[in-house]
């Protein structure tokens, strides 16, 4: 009877139904997936086909605007673009070869955030890391916004005024189905891409070949078009042209970085998969890249308000040909559609580095935990909703989008490149002469598109990439101070309880169920959980006769590499309760123990809890909690409420759970 007189309340059934909301989830998210699949791993994981689809329509989809933004900054001077498209596709297959190397020597991806922490050290990972996400986000958002201006030059003027709507419903369209996953989304959007390709194969097949017959001509502008340029500019005039509209180009290759960062999707043998994919993405960019700046001077291609140059040549083209207006439709709508699975890249590597640095205390840990569907849900969430911000502010306008998305790009590929150049000097290992030598072009071509960029665009844009950018740095340090200042206090408090009561006949009985116990919620081994241990038995001396641990291995994105590390955190979390089981017992304590691995912390926990009272009926739960003196509003952001949210579960079912505090001054 309680206190009241009244019969205690029976706990809720343990079957709980799913709400209408979670069910909703599962329609529009997708069902949870099974960590006891065997195939589990090659169910989600990508051909080089398929890679190329998710992570190639970035590079590709650059050929949207990057070609037109070089070639309008030729001014008068378009003879210039047979030049600047030798140069173009020369850039693109040296940036691809670097990365191929950067795949070999940093197989478990990473990309730059990795290659520049490893080489030159955690600050400028940092650097590469924080300049990615602005990147990543500013992907989404150039690509939308760029999709948008494709797909309206098909539409009349007066519809312009729904080309922002349209393009935020994109992105949040985008959001929904990679939270389903990232497979599922690619297979969505493959037959867009191959649209753009077979459209555009055409498109500059065609062009060319529509010219065989004023090639001589063609030539005499170029040659004419030089002797004027030499006259009027100087040699160095031109190389300066040259290179102003080759750098305010960089657009061009900003998607090529995104394999190695995104390697842990690929298909076994995941180096081989990842090269292959970078074969087919920096052959088609370079053939759809160099086709178009030429194909733009042979046809005269001007710039249009409210037409991109793209629809403009293809409009000339299909000029009374049959079924032409058939195909400048399937053109368009092909490049803005391609442009829009290009923002895929920014979902699919953002969250990966947001994860990579949250696992190195950069970010909020939560950005590494993952959705029942196997995705981190919170970068993608974070990446969608920040890159709306940046649509809005900009309000669509590719070519300020451009100016600061490029810079953050070839931040990141000089530091990469710088770093793996030294590491080709230092190490000497096996090629390492024609590493050093690619590495160094490498870097004089990115470091010079940077600088000019940032020059040249200082004023339109560039400071604001700079100053979010650095504000992003500055925000990390805070993080990564406040985890390590955490860090040194809970190592204190392992130091501060001092020598352990230990029984000089340890006992090896089994925990007895009758018995009351204290089941103890840990994580790994340390001060936090000994010191719940202590207390859990000072707080009731006498009463406990057994302990029994519990365990969660969470799957974040830093286990979720393959099934040899779901088996390796299977095997660490069993680790982790044996240290307690031996500590329990050396206090003459009978002990046992519980583990379990999940994506979701508290439901795990929840299930174990649950397994305990099914064997030990008398059982009182304990968990500690990391309380500071003065909580502060970033501090909940930046760790858990796992404790507490158990101990409502546990309570909502009738049942006991004492959270005992480790106070942090």
């Amino acid at each position: 009877m309680s206190a009241g007189g009244e019969a205690p309340q029976p706990s809720p059934p343990l079957d709980d139904k799913p709400t209408l909301l979670s069910r909703a989830g599962r329609v529009v998210f997708g069902a949870p997936r099974s960590l006891h699949d065997r195939r589990l791993f090659h169910r989600i994981s990508l051909i080089a086909f398929l890679a190329w689809v998710g992570l190639g329509a970035d590079g590709l989809s650059s050929s949207s605007y990057g070609p037109e933004e070089a070639f309008r900054t030729l001014g008068a001077h378009t003879y210039l673009a047979v030049l600047l498209a030798a140069v173009m596709v020369g850039t693109i297959l040296i940036i691809s070869a670097a990365y191929s190397v950067i795949i070999e020597q940093f197989p478990s991806g990473g990309g730059g955030y990795l290659v520049a922490t490893k080489l030159l050290g955690p600050a400028f990972g940092v650097t590469s890391g924080s300049a990615l996400l602005v990147d990543y986000i500013l992907t989404i958002t150039v690509s939308i916004a760029a999709a948008g201006d494709a797909l309206f030059s098909l539409l009349p003027v007066s519809w312009a005024v729904w080309k922002l709507g349209a393009e935020c419903f994109f992105i949040l369209g985008l959001i929904t189905l990679n939270i389903r996953g990232i497979r599922e989304s690619v297979i969505a959007l493959a037959p867009i891409f191959f649209l753009f390709l077979g459209t555009h194969a055409l498109l500059i097949v065609g062009g060319l070949i529509g010219h065989v017959a004023r090639f001589g001509q063609t030539t005499m502008f170029i040659q004419h078009g030089f002797d004027t340029g030499l006259r009027t500019l100087g040699l160095g005039g031109l190389l300066l042209l040259l290179v102003h509209a080759y750098s305010l180009g960089g657009g061009t290759y900003t998607g090529i970085e995104a394999v190695s960062n995104g390697l842990l999707i690929m298909r076994e043998p995941r180096v081989k998969t990842a090269k292959r994919t970078m074969l087919y993405m920096g052959s088609s960019l370079a053939f759809t890249a160099a086709g178009l700046l030429v194909c733009y001077l042979l046809w005269d291609v001007n710039h249009v308000a409210g037409k991109t140059m793209n629809a403009v040549l293809v409009e000339k083209m299909a000029t009374g040909i049959p079924l032409g207006g058939l195909f400048v439709i399937l053109t368009l709508v092909s490049e803005g559609a391609l442009l829009i699975v290009a923002a895929q890249t920014g979902f699919i590597d953002g969250p990966r580095v947001l994860a990579n640095m949250a696992i190195d205390s950069w970010m909020p840990h939560r950005f590494s935990a993952l959705s029942v569907r196997l995705t981190a849900h919170n970068g993608i969430a974070l990446m969608g909703l920040a890159s709306l911000a940046a649509l809005l502010y900009t309000k669509g306008d590719v070519r300020h989008l451009v100016v600061m998305y490029s810079i953050n790009v070839f931040l990141t590929f000089s530091l990469s490149m710088f770093g793996m150049g030294l590491k080709s000097f230092r190490e000497r290992g096996h090629r390492w002469a024609r590493h050093a030598a690619l590495f160094t072009i490498g870097f004089l071509l990115c470091a010079t598109i940077l600088v000019i960029t940032i020059l040249m665009k200082f004023r339109e844009g560039g400071w604001i990439t700079l100053l979010v950018t650095g504000s992003l740095i500055g925000l990390c340090f805070m993080i990564r101070r406040h985890y390590r200042k955490l860090g040194r206090v809970l190592g204190l408090l392992y130091a501060e309880l001092g020598k352990l009561p230990v029984d000089p006949h340890p006992t090896t009985a089994p925990p007895d169920p009758a018995k009351p116990t204290a089941a103890i919620l840990v994580g790994t081994y340390g001060g936090l959980g000994i010191h719940t241990l202590l207390n859990a038995f000072r707080a009731f001396p006498g009463h406990f006769q057994n302990v029994m641990f519990l365990s969660v291995g969470v799957i974040d994105s830093g286990e979720m590499k393959g099934e040899e590390a779901l088996d390796q955190l299977r095997k660490q979390t069993e680790d982790t309760v044996s240290q307690y089981i031996d500590l329990a017992r050396s206090m003459g304590i009978p002990a046992g123990a519980k583990t379990g691995i999940g994506i979701d912390a508290v439901d795990e926990a929840e299930r174990l809890c649950l397994e305990v009272l099914k064997e030990f009926p008398r059982t009182t739960f304990f968990a500690g909690k990391v309380i500071f003196q003065r909580e502060k509003f970033y501090q909940r952001l930046l760790h858990n409420e796992t404790a507490r949210s158990i101990q409502t579960r546990l309570q909502w079912r009738g049942q006991t759970m004492v959270i005992l505090p480790a106070r942090v001054r």
